[in-house]
């Protein structure tokens, strides 16, 4: 018994010694630090559902978090895909660089690869600095992307392949392999990936813990997307910035680095008009891998609404994770419901306020969808189905039932087995080595030793013949949706991605004999 009570007690002492080093930012009141519970309470409630599906948000002021709040089964604890979030940690590993004098943002490009000598002669591939990098103006016609990772192994080279068709410096172009080339000069630089590169510099005085991020083929971090990490972890780079690149008291980043950083370098699209600028957050400049907002804000900014947005005349950042299909209007809901209510001194207390937006924030979910009473269920009888080529790479999928329970076992074209447990309109928690649905899904090697996923999983019936699967990864923006359909011996599947409404994965098969 003594045995078991001493290693209760190691047991807490490490849990504690964990949560210290986690260094959690201090929490206060909305009204303590001059914002109403109430107009808290009316963004969260602003967006709408069909547009905007909400995973996390935490608003800090004055270096406090004030409310904080994950629709289940998102939490606290749990990383977030960021997407080009990404770019501003990359952004500033390379500050950290330029401080350390490791390189500078003039240096040129080609400097750091001398192995790619035979395209030193592409033009303007000379002229290409760190900078233009930094700032998208790398004057290609068309981003490079999609065609180097998801077909080439040597990325490096894919990028300095592609023709520059504008002078480096004079034309903005949102350019994500430009980023993932900021992450391959580090590693050159460092001999360390950009992950590992910024654990003592950043992650270790902050706090942060358990950072993952996607490499390419050659053990690069993808650089302009694949950082993963917790809602909070993005709240202290966020405060980070507007501290000017100080922490407790210590300068982690060089303030005059933040500042250079945060400037507009770059305009978008300098023809557009005053009207239309007026309205964007997208043509209010660019500057180090972060955006220039309206209001005197900038932001990092994550495909499908993973924001970093700070708010210096606030003294205020604002965190948000989710899956947005209207980018705009997110930051209209900032601007309208959240900006004004940040008063100069403190608010009276309101308890009864408080309370209801801590309860309100306490209970936000993602349910399972629900099934609907009127449709009885049908006998399925445990099929195994033979399926035909397909975007899944799936081979075969067979339903076992246990009670109203699901079990969905899954090969795939690797012939790797997935066994996803699925609730009855209710979710059912796992963990797979599947990769589930990602907008960069099909880039080689980037999610080598990402896995597992997490996933809830729910099903209802939508039919006699027809069952409909949810496959929600909670640690990225995304779900699937899985509409089947089984008669007479032949399946038929319909997939959604969750990011991509305008398209379906059609897939069919037949019963395994």
């Amino acid at each position: 018994m003594k045995k078991i009570s001493i290693l209760f007690s190691l047991a807490w002492i490490l849990c504690l010694s964990s949560s210290l080093l986690a260094q959690n930012l201090v929490r206060s009141t909305p009204e303590a630090e001059g914002v109403s519970s109430a107009a808290i309470e009316q963004f969260v409630d602003s967006f709408d559902a069909k547009k905007h599906e909400l995973h996390s948000v935490m608003v800090l002021r004055h270096g406090k978090v004030i409310a904080e709040a994950w629709w289940k089964p998102y939490a606290a604890n749990l990383k977030h895909s960021m997407y080009s979030v990404s770019k501003s940690w990359t952004s500033t590993a390379i500050g950290f660089a330029v401080a350390e004098k490791k390189i500078q943002v003039s240096d040129k490009v080609m400097s750091y690869f001398p192995e790619y000598q035979e395209l030193a002669n592409k033009p303007f591939i000379q002229d290409l600095t760190i900078q233009n990098l930094l700032t998208m103006s790398v004057g290609h016609e068309v981003e490079p992307l999609r065609g180097v990772v998801a077909t080439q192994t040597d990325w490096v080279k894919g990028f300095l392949s592609a023709n520059i068709s504008y002078k480096p410096g004079t034309k903005f172009l949102y350019n994500t392999l430009a980023t993932y080339m900021l992450s391959a000069i580090i590693q050159k630089v460092t001999g360390q990936k950009v992950v590992d590169y910024l654990g003592p510099r950043l992650f270790k005085p902050l706090g942060i813990q358990g950072v993952d991020w996607e490499v390419d083929p050659k053990g690069i971090n993808t650089g302009g997307w694949g950082i993963r990490v917790k809602t909070e972890d993005m709240a202290k780079l966020g405060q980070l910035y507007l501290q000017h690149g100080q922490w407790n008291g210590k300068q982690i980043l060089p303030a005059a680095w933040v500042d250079e950083a945060t400037s507009k370098h770059i305009e978008q699209d300098p023809s557009a008009s005053a009207e239309k600028k007026a309205n964007s957050d997208w043509l209010q400049g660019y500057g180090y891998q972060f955006w220039r907002c309206r209001n005197g804000a900038f932001r990092a900014d994550g495909a499908y609404g993973q924001y970093i947005v700070m708010m210096p005349e606030q003294d205020a950042v604002l965190i948000i994770t989710s899956e947005s299909h209207d980018l705009q209007d997110d930051l209209n809901m900032v601007w309208k419901h959240l900006l004004p209510a940040f008063e100069k001194n403190k608010l009276a207390t309101n308890p009864s306020a408080h309370k209801h937006l801590q309860a309100k924030l306490k209970q936000l979910q993602l349910a399972a969808p629900a099934q609907d009473k009127s449709i009885q269920a049908p006998v399925w009888k445990n099929p195994s189905i033979q399926l035909g080529k397909n975007a899944l790479n799936l081979e075969q999928i067979g339903f076992e039932w246990i009670g109203e329970k699901l079990n969905l076992q899954l090969t795939d074209n690797k012939q790797q087995k997935h066994l996803i447990p699925v609730g009855h309109a209710t979710w059912a928690m796992s963990s797979t080595e599947m990769p589930g649905p990602y907008l960069l899904r099909a880039a080689k090697a980037n999610l080598e030793g990402q896995s597992p996923f997490k996933v809830a999983s729910s099903y209802r019936w939508t039919g006699q013949n027809s069952l409909e699967i949810t496959l929600r990864f909670f640690e990225s923006p995304h779900h699937w949706v899985w509409n089947c359909q089984y008669e007479n011996g032949q399946f038929t599947m319909e997939v959604k991605n969750s990011f991509d409404r305008l398209n379906t994965i059609k897939v069919g098969g037949n019963v395994k004999l």
